[in-house]
């Protein structure tokens, strides 16, 4: 499994991909890279469900975390700890043009 950083003034995205299928095992050794906690974070990448989970709870002290989706174009809210963005919203991002 590959982690990707990339910075933005507002938020941190951390992209992740799978270089072969994987089982819930990994989640005993995986290190996800650390982030500024002072900032939100979007995650994306193609993996299970209980990998995102594992990936939201890792994250859970930053400001607010999204997860990418490309159908509406931007990043869903999932987790908010300040008044700027409410769970829901949409933040607007195209993830391959980072």
């Amino acid at each position: 499994m590959r982690f990707k950083v990339i910075e933005r003034e507002e938020f941190t995205v951390v992209h992740f991909e799978l270089e072969s299928s994987i089982s819930p095992e990994i989640l005993q050794k995986l290190k996800p890279p650390k982030v500024d906690g002072t900032k939100g974070i979007i995650l994306s990448g193609r993996g299970p469900i209980w990998l995102y989970c594992y990936l939201c709870h890792y994250y859970h002290p930053t400001k607010f975390i999204a997860t990418y989706d490309p159908r509406v174009s931007g990043a869903i809210v999932v987790e908010s700890h300040g008044q700027s963005l409410e769970v829901g919203e949409i933040i607007k991002v195209k993830i391959d043009e980072l």
